[in-house]
């Protein structure tokens, strides 16, 4: 007997369901145990894709500043210098790919960024005497992603740069300081840069950004624990500063209000100065014996979400 349309749907919706069911038994928060988390589990949520469905880079390939055809002058970058060799990764790749595992002279690090966030954190990939790579796991907490290292499968807050289940859970990876510039900024001050190529292997259109729209919007993808006051645009861009633990935030609005390129600030018994190139949108923190803070730059949202108890800079009217 023929299947009327209006049945067949209801069949193959049944299907729909139970593969989803079953995929979600069967592979609970991408395959990872997440029962002995730091963090409360029912926060700890699947973004979409599987695990490493977002692939991270790996084997990354770079040109010289001159040959990097596909950069253009505004074009974000996250900026590296180590051992006196600079690169730059473009936001456009990152964007598509969250990770990627470099090494310097030596040096293992880990370039991450968080689309949802605004987040671009470097950490030092060394612990403990182990090379650690990192992986996206396809899970988030705070909207943040939730990277994972291969070595032991331990699930790692980008933000508050810790395991947060696994054998490493309790362990913090050291950040590494950056600079969060245009391509033209940061060509001119490195002219020697190499440049993360659009050769990494996979087929992705990094002209394109998958998130168009997002920073504009006031809305988020995904819950956060603590609800950012409304006096500053939930996408508002801030330098977050960790001393210990307490926090404080510079909102660039603020710090743009001052009509200063440099401002001297105290914060936990500590003198800092905020370097601020309104042109490029740049804002870095450095110490009292002027060395550069690995502070962390990213939405205002994000920033209060694992840190409600922050203060906040305010310029002085």
């Amino acid at each position: 007997m023929p299947i009327s349309l209006k049945s067949l749907a209801r069949i193959v919706l049944g299907v729909s369901l139970i593969t989803v069911i079953y995929v979600s038994f069967a592979a609970p928060h991408n395959g990872f145990d997440i029962s002995d988390a730091l963090i409360d589990s029912d926060q700890i949520l699947a973004g979409g894709p599987a695990k490493d469905g977002i692939p991270a880079i790996d084997n990354p390939k770079f040109v010289k500043a001159k040959e990097a055809r596909h950069m253009q002058p505004q074009d974000r970058i996250l900026g590296v210098s180590i051992n006196g060799i600079s690169k730059a990764y473009p936001i456009g790749i990152l964007n598509w790919h969250e990770i990627v595992n470099d090494d310097i002279r030596g040096q293992h690090f880990a370039v991450t960024y968080c689309p949802l966030c605004g987040t671009g954190v470097v950490f030092d990939a060394e612990l403990n005497d182990q090379k650690l790579d990192f992986g996206v796991s396809g899970l988030l907490y705070n909207s943040d992603v939730l990277l994972y290292d291969r070595q032991t499968e331990s699930l790692w807050s980008q933000i508050m740069s810790k395991a947060v289940t696994g054998a490493y859970k309790g362990s913090k990876l050291k950040r590494l300081p950056i600079e969060h510039t245009n391509w033209a900024d940061w060509k001119q001050q490195h002219p020697d840069t190499l440049v993360l190529s659009d050769d990494t292997g996979y087929s992705r259109d990094y002209r394109r950004n998958p998130y168009s729209g997002y920073e504009e919007s006031r809305a988020l993808y995904f819950q956060v624990s603590n609800q950012a006051p409304a006096y500053f645009h939930p996408k508002e861009r801030v330098l977050g500063l960790e001393v210990g633990d307490q926090y404080k935030a510079y909102p660039f609005s603020e710090i743009d209000k001052t009509g200063q390129s440099i401002i001297k600030d105290t914060f936990a018994g500590k003198q800092v100065a905020l370097h601020w190139d309104k042109e490029n949108q740049q804002a870095t923190l450095k110490d009292a014996a002027g060395n550069r803070i690995a502070a962390i730059e990213g939405f205002w949202f994000a920033w209060f979400a694992f840190h409600p108890e922050t203060e906040v800079y305010r310029a002085i009217n």
